[in-house]
């Protein structure tokens, strides 16, 4: 063709049956080398299946000119119970030595009481804080979302502000994990020691010397520890369900906000970050099924995920390749990817060297793109090759 191009080509997936298997060879449209805002694609997806062509109509983010945005990720729920400590009996005194047993247990126990109650208020502090801090955060990411879906220029002072604000944010929640974390230190202690309060009262039932009122008064204070130690075990479990909830969703957030950046540099949206795309539902290895061998997907002489042509500057790649990534992902959550920087070997030597390191050049581009999407770069291999066919510089990306 006399334009240049620079083809997006969709894997297939490979399906195997007990008895018989078969193979669809699903192509993506292909993408031309000009600006994505001069024409909206229109360009239908072709299946083949022993031998018979199938059309598949375009989808509709397809066919919309702006990208669209799903729903904001909402921040995982926090506990909401208020630990509060049973009120503990009054007792008498008896005169013997059990009963002043049964006083320091009761003594001990107050003094948990109070703990309890310190730990309860500075837990229900850190869940307002880490609300705030929330609120704060989504304000931010809000803002971004917002005006990246109306479309903005690449680098938009107004979004970096708003970027920044929102690792701010990012930040104080992760600072909030900290105290909870500093806070389930200190409720362990105190449930160490309710055990042991516990195991104590029980073992006053044994002392010899006491009347009839210290051991009714002994079993008045064991209930009362009993429900003070599954009260502790109650505030322990919530609040590890919400350290280990906020952690992982500050981790998924952390590779939304760096894709965040790359698609504010672009001045258009990409989608969330890749990580939590690849690992969300990624399947068992063992029932993974193989994306390579009779689909002829594998990089070696399979056909290519994506094909970039670095045939101008300038070449808009991202948006394309985020999309076929991003779906071969969500087919097959736990593949890895070759990354082939493909020289054009036509021309004098001098010529094909020089192609080469620039290939190498575009090839490197493309992995720090896909980091910036989020997909971890151990998942990456790199390599390099030369074909007399090629008409420029190219950039395969191939599923393994």
């Amino acid at each position: 063709m006399a334009r240049k191009l620079f083809t997006v080509a969709a894997l297939c997936a490979a399906a195997t049956l007990s008895a018989c298997s078969y193979s669809m060879d699903s192509l993506w449209p292909s993408l031309t080398g000009d600006s994505p805002k001069s024409a909206a694609p229109t360009q239908a997806a072709a299946s083949a299946v022993r031998g018979q062509t199938f059309r598949i109509p375009a989808s509709a983010g397809e066919v919309m000119r702006q990208p669209t945005l799903g729903p904001a990720g909402a921040p995982p729920v926090l506990g909401s119970t208020n630990f509060v400590p049973p009120v503990i009996t009054p007792g008498q005194q008896t005169g013997t030595f059990v009963g002043q047993k049964v006083g320091m247990l009761r003594s001990e126990l107050q003094r948990m009481r109070g703990e309890i109650g310190q730990e309860n208020s500075g837990l229900q502090n850190i869940r307002r804080e880490t609300a705030g801090h929330s609120q704060a955060y989504h304000g931010a990411i809000a803002a971004i979302n917002s005006r990246l879906q109306v479309g903005t220029t690449p680098g938009n002072p107004f979004l970096v502000n708003n970027w920044n604000i929102a690792q701010s944010g990012l930040g104080n929640i992760d600072s909030d994990i900290t105290k909870m974390n500093s806070l389930a230190n200190s409720v362990a202690g105190t449930s160490t020691m309710s055990a042991y309060l516990l195991e104590t009262t029980r073992a006053a039932y044994g002392l010899s010397g006491a009347v009839e009122e210290d051991h009714r008064q002994l079993a008045i204070l064991e209930d009362e520890v009993n429900r003070t130690v599954v009260l502790i075990d109650r505030l322990l479990n919530e609040l590890s369900e919400d350290i280990n909830r906020q952690t992982s969703y500050v981790a998924a957030e952390r590779g939304n906000l760096t894709a965040l950046s790359l698609a504010i540099k672009n001045g258009e949206a990409l989608g969330g970050s890749l990580s939590n795309r690849a690992y969300a539902t990624a399947a068992p290895l063992a029932s993974a099924g193989r994306l390579g061998s009779s689909s002829n997907l594998g990089a070696a002489g399979g056909r290519p995920l994506v094909v970039i042509r670095f045939d101008r500057a300038n070449v808009e790649y991202e948006q394309a390749l985020y999309t076929a990534v991003s779906r071969a992902l969500q087919r097959r959550p736990q593949a890895g990817f070759d990354l082939i920087a493909v020289t054009s070997g036509k021309g004098t030597p001098a010529q094909v060297t020089i192609n080469g390191n620039k290939a190498k050049r575009n090839a490197e581009k493309v992995l720090r793109s896909l980091s910036g999407m989020g997909l971890q770069l151990d998942r990456v291999r790199l390599s390099a090759t030369t074909q007399n066919t090629a008409e420029s510089n190219e950039v395969h990306l191939y599923v393994r």
